[in-house]
């Protein structure tokens, strides 16, 4: 089960490195870093 979670955060991780690639505004790549950060912590921390 763990191999399959570490998997799929991969997965999305390179997903969001070709997004972030994509964009040309540090500011924005930088705000939805923040963003996706605070929901993953929202979501692995404080929903149990």
């Amino acid at each position: 089960m763990m191999k399959r979670i570490i998997g799929f955060a991969l997965f999305w991780v390179a997903v969001g490195m070709v997004i972030n690639m994509l964009l040309d505004s540090l500011f924005v790549q930088i705000l939805i870093i923040i963003l996706l950060v605070l929901a993953g912590w929202r979501l692995y921390c404080c929903d149990r």
